[in-house]
């Protein structure tokens, strides 16, 4: 006999997951999603039709796909801006952007993932894009090597027995990298998640001391060069810090 409760709660999951697919697209057919959430199209659509009848997906007439509904955005204006350091944070990373002139973004740890939960894109003609909702490993980048070093001993464990975890000379020279983070206080990377970007990130503790987020300036390689990523450091540092100040 199969338990009604788990019948519910294996729907609300799928349901989530099928929400969840628009992190990084905007308009998704039945099939897409069915192939994206691996449920058979008629269990999508039962699903769907119920997502859409309390307003969280909406479906366009002429393409007959489907994006996210106003629902959506009422949940989200719904957070409290004086702890969402998405929100709070905006106008000192736009500060930032417009002193250090490139993009600036806001990273959170979620397992053995990093998400960008905040972007202020740079104003030069040649920048580099950054999307709001991205995930991306935790075993490279600045704002990585920022999310392991001064988080808690048991995150940088749990990573060594990830499978994604490198190994050999790139596991010891990632480890030498968490290390020379936490001595500087600031971390930095050219060309080692995508080619032609280099990035510095700091992080960002709250009053208590306890890491919240990474805080990270990016851009081309041919212009945030290893010097111009020293030169930019002591100002990304105390833009964190003051960031942390505002965080409760």
């Amino acid at each position: 006999m199969v338990d009604d409760n788990k019948l519910t709660v294996r729907a609300v999951e799928r349901a989530l997951d099928i929400l969840l697919c628009f992190t990084d697209a905007s308009d998704l057919s039945l099939t897409e999603i069915s192939g994206r959430v691996g449920l058979h199209k008629s269990t999508v659509h039962r699903l769907i039709a119920s997502l859409e009848s309390k307003g969280f997906l909406v479906r366009h007439a002429e393409t007959d796909k489907f994006r996210l509904g106003l629902r959506i955005w009422e949940l989200a204006a719904g957070m409290s801006q004086t702890d969402d350091p998405a929100v709070l944070l905006l106008p000192e990373m736009e500060r930032l952007r417009d002193i250090v002139g490139e993009t600036v973004s806001l990273y959170v740890r979620d397992g053995l993932e990093r998400i960008r939960i905040q972007a202020v894109q740079s104003n030069q003609a040649i920048r580099r894009v950054a999307r709001v909702g991205v995930r991306l490993p935790l075993y490279v980048g600045a704002s990585s090597k920022i999310l392991v070093a001064f988080a808690d001993p048991e995150t940088l464990e749990e990573l060594k027995k990830s499978e994604d975890w490198p190994n050999g000379p790139e596991r010891e020279r990632f480890l030498e990298q968490i290390r020379e983070a936490r001595r500087l206080g600031y971390a930095t990377s050219i060309e080692e998640r995508e080619e032609g970007a280099a990035a510095i990130a700091a992080p960002i503790f709250n009053r208590s001391h306890k890491l919240v987020a990474a805080l990270a300036v990016s851009g081309p390689a041919n212009r945030l060069t290893m010097e111009q990523m020293k030169q930019d450091a002591p100002i990304i540092v105390e833009a964190a810090n003051r960031m942390g100040k505002m965080i409760r």
